[in-house]
């Protein structure tokens, strides 16, 4: 059965279109990154918990027209038979995210749209369902990261490193609970500061951080946040960390270099990863990294040296390519839906029981 899915990160470097064939194991036919325009980029990120209705509705829709091309030209340029794709999953683009009291989650790219463009049948609107039944929403992956990736022969975690880094902890021993949470900032803050004092989208392989000095008073406030200390199950996003949350931080460092900031924040996504592998996975033996991190190589060697006793690697190495992770889980998390497969959630999102995520439009 073949499925294609669709992720929009926090980072919004690209839409990441995924074909997949699923059976009993999911493989990967065709990967795709479908550029952004910078405009709509710009329109996104300036969306927030007070903007009007009509930002709102429109971006769903300019993002729903961006979706449903990006997947039409991955059909067409392989020359692909609509016919045989079962779903397109749809991730969206997340927007707002609130997982403590009142529980909500907004990601935008309407799938009606989607479904019509394409004529596919569309799932989208993966994570409120979750939060229906008490969990967090987020994050999804580790669910097909158990999947994927689980070996009965080595205790094995899965880092994802988008804007939020995630973790997926994966014991040998398969009847084992896996675990899953958001550790707190991946590339988002690296992105929005650099974006900010040098005007570029990123701070390619941390060259700028490079630059700069570790201040290990501002290292040591970032780690006092309460996020780092709550246990899991917890999810975040840039409704939490951005430049506002890190102003308030700088707002005792006098003189401070810009590129100092960068590379104590390069400490702050790499020891925080750390921290968590030893706190809560110390018979960790291999780590695979996805998403855009797993390309950064100031990232990967920091890390490596912080978890010397493990093997730090990407899931190439497990079949499937760090940048086209988030895509195939969509993908799979479709093909659950269409086929009826609920998920146990309760160690990763916390939910009440299992969930049958998303919703089906056609």
């Amino acid at each position: 059965m073949t499925y294609i899915g669709l992720m929009s990160g926090t980072s919004m470097d690209a839409v990441d279109v995924a074909v997949v064939d699923v059976a009993d194991t999911v493989t990967l036919k065709y990967y795709f990154e479908h550029p952004i325009p910078h405009d709509l980029r710009q329109y996104v990120r300036r969306i927030h918990g007070d903007s009007c209705l009509s930002d709102v509705a429109e971006i769903d829709n300019k993002l729903g027209n961006l979706f449903a091309d990006a997947v039409n030209q991955v059909i067409d340029s392989n020359e692909i038979n609509r016919e045989q794709i079962s779903a397109i999953g749809s991730h969206g683009q997340t927007v707002f995210h609130k997982p403590d009291e009142n529980k909500n989650s907004i990601q935008l790219g309407d799938p009606n749209v989607i479904c019509a463009k394409t004529g596919i049948k569309t799932v989208a609107d993966f994570r409120r369902m979750d939060m229906a039944f008490g969990g967090q929403g987020a994050p999804l992956a580790p669910a097909f990261h158990q999947f994927q990736f689980q070996d009965k022969k080595i205790n094995r975690a899965i880092l994802n490193i988008g804007g939020i880094a995630n973790i997926s902890l994966l014991p040998k021993a398969i009847d084992a609970s896996v675990i899953g949470f958001d550790i707190g900032p991946g590339n988002c803050l690296l992105d929005d500061w650099n974006q900010k004092h040098n005007q570029t989208f990123m701070d390619k392989d941390s060259e700028w951080a490079a630059q700069g000095q570790v201040i290990p008073e501002l290292l040591t406030l970032l780690f006092a946040d309460p996020y780092f200390l709550l246990p899991y199950p917890k999810s975040t996003g840039r409704d939490y960390f951005n430049l506002n949350w890190l102003s308030d931080k700088l707002k005792d460092f006098r003189d401070i270099k810009h590129e100092d900031v960068q590379a104590t924040l390069l400490e702050l996504t790499t020891h925080s990863i750390a921290n968590c592998i030893k706190q809560y996975f110390s018979e960790c033996e291999e780590l695979l990294i996805c998403g855009g991190g797993a390309n950064n190589p100031a990232i990967t060697s920091r890390l490596a040296e912080l978890l010397s006793s493990i093997s730090v690697d990407t899931t190439s190495k497990a079949g499937i390519e760090p940048d086209a992770v988030e895509a195939v889980t969509f993908a799979w998390l479709a093909y659950c839906r269409v086929n009826n497969i609920s998920l146990k959630l309760e160690s990763i999102t916390g939910s009440e029981k299992e969930v049958l995520l998303g919703g089906i439009y056609n």
